[in-house]
């Protein structure tokens, strides 16, 4: 368990209770113990008369399953923290090193950190009026052992200078056996480092979880530059300079509309010009930019200086849109929910397509935190038959976790009497939307009628995403998968195959590309649409 690792949840009961295990066994010689331990685990060198005990330089020592010694690893990670001082970040680094050694090497060094644990063990374990000469020596054992296992992890073998530690290490802990030989103690000692090391892990835990909710909903230092000197050049530009050029209307066919709502300008920019890259004919592309009063004049600036050529561009803020209710953007704060996404009104405004545009018959909606990898002018081209929303669909056969049960409240009859459980959520970010479908089946009146039931009691779980589960329920055409690839801000697992056979890839999640947290192998599709030698992002310090 390796403090400071915030994430999951933690190894469990029946996981701690094996590595609580080892420990006892290793300190007072119980051999039985450890061969009768699930998943067949060894022996641990330097106990007499355990198999394996006795090193030479000719055994091949039996490995331990990966699985199982990660986790004795980190535990040992938690006792070198308190006794020389060591990182997350250099024990982070020791276990990757050691998990590309050869396989023979790999073996020596696995027998290695077994070694560690159990010195570090009999250190915490050792009486203040103990033998000082024999601490000494366990923490000199140490120290070599740690330089050896620097040294040769990304070797192709073990030189004889580190089969003499290994060597030395066996017989200082066969003396520290003999000097502590009482188990009901040591198993004492055993478990309250393991209670003061999970003490130590959820403090961390709750340290890292709060971190990354300031380091989310922080905009950081560049992007605020960014915005502000935009803002102040829009003001000193001429009224008769503050607009695009009418090169085409709206009532034009054989356009394609993308609608984007934000209020991040390098985002909205990233969208654009990826779109841009990717079209096959960007010409009749025009992009819908909508996004609030204080990000407005940033915005315009951007596109005016940026202009996306050859394709034409449309900045709307919220309160040109005069027919919106006037609360329209403060509705949707709650004092329980303080994260920006949930309460956000262009997240909502995504309900109202059809009065935002009203000469309009379908549009694609992006959400700013995508990068277009393909030409999307097919989307255009599927038959919804009849339904009002093209998407792709989250959930497989087997995962249960992207189900409609895992928003919404099924206890509650109004739930529970129109909608599936099981229904699998279907994914925003980049929706194409046939809004004449949508005005004839009065979709934003459905809108409104669940949002004000929600009001009233809770119904869901917080942001528009579950809410748009609801609205958009029987009214969604499946997609492809190869159309949308969400997950980057979140999951680090997606495989770079996955990701360049997307037209669309979607940093989902808190990770956003623009902040110094986002995952770094994904950064690089993000960051290939921004030219970072435009003079506004080297004023501003913003670099790849």
């Amino acid at each position: 368990m390796r403090v400071g690792g915030g994430g999951g949840g933690g190894g469990g009961g029946g996981r701690e209770a094996a590595l609580l295990l080892v420990l006892i066994a290793a300190g007072c010689g119980f051999v039985v113990v450890l061969l009768n331990l699930p998943d067949g685990h060894r022996a641990i060198p330097g106990v007499p008369g355990a198999a394996g005990g006795e090193f030479t330089e000719g055994t091949t020592h039996v490995s331990v399953k990966e699985r199982r010694m990660e986790e004795v690893v980190r535990l040992h990670d938690v006792a070198a923290q308190e006794l020389d001082g060591q990182t997350d970040e250099n024990a982070s680094e020791a276990d990757e090193r050691i998990s590309r050694s050869p396989p023979g090497t790999k073996e020596k060094l696995w027998m290695m950190q077994d070694q560690l644990i159990m010195a570090k063990a009999y250190l915490q374990y050792a009486s203040p009026h103990g033998s000082s000469h024999l601490v000494r020596e366990l923490k000199l054992r140490v120290k070599e052992i740690e330089r050896v296992i620097s040294h040769i992890s990304s070797s192709s073998h073990v030189p004889t200078s580190a089969l003499q530690k290994i060597r030395a290490m066996e017989m200082t802990l066969s003396k520290a056996q003999s000097a502590y030989p009482h188990c009901s103690l040591m198993t004492a000692k055993l478990r309250a480092m393991t209670r003061q090391s999970e003490e130590l892990v959820r403090a961390h835990r709750s340290e890292s979880s709060f971190l990354e909710q300031v380091a989310v909903r922080t905009l950081p230092k560049g992007h605020h530059c960014l915005a502000m000197q935009l803002t102040s050049e829009y003001f000193q530009l001429d009224p008769k300079e503050r607009d695009f050029p009418q090169r085409y209307t709206m009532e034009m066919g054989g356009f394609y509309h993308y609608a984007i709502f934000t209020d991040n300008v390098l985002a909205s920019a990233v969208v654009v010009n990826s779109t841009i890259s990717a079209s096959k004919d960007p010409k009749k592309i025009t992009f819908h930019i909508l996004t609030d009063a204080l990000n407005f004049p940033a915005m315009m600036m951007w596109f005016l200086t940026n202009p996306p050529n050859p394709a034409s561009i449309q900045i709307k803020s919220l309160d040109q849109l005069k027919w919106l209710p006037s609360d329209f953007s403060s509705r949707f704060k709650q004092k329980s929910i303080r994260d920006p996404r949930y309460t956000s009104a262009l997240n909502h405004l995504r309900f109202y397509l059809p009065e935002v545009f009203p000469s309009l018959n379908k549009v694609l909606l992006l959400d700013h935190d995508v990068v277009v990898q393909k030409d999307l002018s097919g989307l255009w081209e599927i038959d919804l038959k009849g339904k009002v929303n093209g998407a792709v669909e989250t959930c497989t056969s087997v995962d249960g976790y992207h189900r409609l049960e895992n928003l919404v409240n099924f206890s509650d009859p109004s739930i529970l009497d129109k909608f599936d459980a099981k229904t699998c959520i279907c994914a925003f970010g980049m929706n194409i939307f046939d809004l004449k479908e949508w005005r004839r089946q009065g979709v934003t009146a459905t809108y409104n009628k669940w949002f004000q039931a929600g009001k009233r009691r809770r119904l869901w779980k917080a942001g528009s995403l579950p809410l748009g589960q609801l609205v958009f329920y029987n009214q969604t055409v499946p997609l492809d998968h190869r159309w949308h690839v969400l997950g980057l801000g979140h999951d680090r697992s997606i495989g770079r195959e996955e990701i360049e056979r997307s037209a669309v890839i979607h940093y989902s999640g808190k990770l956003k590309p623009w902040l110094e947290i986002s995952i770094p192998k994904y950064r690089d599709y993000w960051n290939n649409y921004l030219n970072y030698d435009n003079p506004y992002l080297q004023q501003c310090n913003i670099h790849r």
